[in-house]
């Protein structure tokens, strides 16, 4: 599925965020940019040691937050890692608009044309999948209404299952355009 945005394409695929060629995908991080499981182990897994060494000597950053390293081995040129919130804590919704945002901005700063995003936080997180379909689209939406160089963004979402929340979202929220 795919949505025109102004100057940009807002696009939603199933599959395997690692694979895809693209300027930049944002790795669902933790404040201590350690590489561990989900989204983080396999990009670790296939985008080699130099991921872990810059996001070493990055040091972390924090909820709501976003840093950008190389692809490493990766198709992507860039990661950029953003810490989205743990499920039931103080502010949720605000840090993963933040985080959400905060990747974008990146993307801009370093003149990237692509970004792809998964559904940060839905992992071992907990964040419910409908709340972040709403919020990271609806994020999204808001910063390519206003001024950005961003072509494309990717919403690649692992299962059947978040891809079809993902879908019922997008298509509520541009319904009118």
């Amino acid at each position: 599925m795919k949505v025109r945005i102004k100057k940009s394409i807002i696009e939603l695929v199933q599959g395997d965020i690692t694979t895809l060629g693209i300027a930049a995908i944002v790795n669902a991080a933790n404040t201590s940019l350690k590489l561990g499981g989900g989204v983080a182990g396999a990009i670790a897994e296939k985008g080699g040691p130099k991921i872990q060494e810059q996001c070493d000597r990055i040091g972390g950053t924090y909820v709501g937050g976003a840093v950008i390293t190389t692809g490493g081995n990766l198709k992507a040129k860039h990661v950029i890692h953003a810490v989205g919130p743990v499920h039931g804590t103080e502010h949720e919704d605000e840090k993963l608009k933040n985080a959400t945002l905060n990747s974008l901005k990146l993307a801009d700063k370093y003149n990237l044309k692509s970004i792809a995003f998964p559904a940060i936080s839905t992992g071992i997180f907990g964040f419910p999948k409908d709340r972040c379909a709403i919020i990271m689209l609806s994020a999204t939406i808001a910063y390519l209404e206003g001024p950005t160089k961003i072509e494309r963004v990717v919403f690649c979402l692992y299962s059947p299952n978040t891809f079809q929340i993902f879908r019922d979202v997008l298509e509520a929220l541009t319904a009118y355009r």
